[in-house]
């Protein structure tokens, strides 16, 4: 975690489990899946993300939020101290370079906040990073993160890989899929042009936003393409 605040990386704004919850001893990190409905609607998106894939990405995320409070309470309720850092008043974000005070020299193009839910996943040992810089995990991209630091230590899960891309192989599906052409088989994601495009899809799709092209009808939607290669 200590990594993470490297620029390289995420940034020195990145705060650490200790940082957000002095007591810190684990971390837990949860993928919950896109439904097949959802994933079935935007599959055929070919500019925008259908209506289903919004309203998962807003109000999916929304009662994700709600579910990472109600684990928090639980865990209080046992004297077990918990903080769930995307729901956490002091969770902030950089959006071309804009958003967190105190830190000179913020690149435009530098897109990044105070945790990161795909960062924890990857330590975590739930997958590795994509060529979208989503996470392909066990059950595949689509889906959406959330963690929760507590108090206890717990047990930790394998992490059954050792390179950040190991997961991902390559195949240039989702180049293809992306409306902006922002993402490259060599140069990776230009996450400046996906901002750009979020932005117009927020209009097309207003009061929601969202896009998960690059999430569908891809290799590893819902599953790791390379494990399934070897097999």
């Amino acid at each position: 975690y200590e990594r993470f605040k490297d620029p390289s990386v995420i940034g020195p704004w990145h705060m650490s489990p200790c940082e957000w919850l002095p007591e810190a001893k684990s971390v837990i990190s949860l993928f919950f899946p896109m439904s097949d409905e959802v994933l079935k609607s935007n599959r055929v998106a070919e500019v925008c993300a259908s209506d289903l894939w919004a309203y998962a990405r807003i109000e999916g995320q929304n009662y994700l939020g709600s579910f990472a409070k109600a684990l928090c309470e639980t865990f209080e309720e046992q004297g077990i101290k918990a903080c769930a850092p995307s729901v956490d008043p002091r969770f902030a974000k950089v959006i071309g370079g804009q958003g967190i005070s105190g830190y000179e020299g913020i690149s435009s193009k530098t897109f990044g906040s105070r945790w990161s839910e795909r960062h924890t996943a990857f330590v975590c040992g739930l997958g590795t990073f994509g060529l979208s810089k989503g996470i392909i995990t066990k059950r595949g991209m689509a889906g959406r993160f959330i963690s929760v630091i507590v108090s206890v230590p717990i047990e930790a899960d394998e992490r059954p890989y050792h390179d950040i891309y190991e997961y991902c192989i390559k195949c240039g599906a989702c180049t293809k899929r992306c409306p902006m052409h922002a993402i490259d088989l060599e140069k990776g994601k230009d996450h400046v042009r996906c901002a750009e495009w979020l932005s117009i899809a927020g209009m097309m799709l207003s009061p929601r936003y969202g896009c998960g092209l690059c999430q569908t009808r891809v290799p590893c939607e819902r599953r790791i393409p390379k494990k399934q290669t070897q097999e």
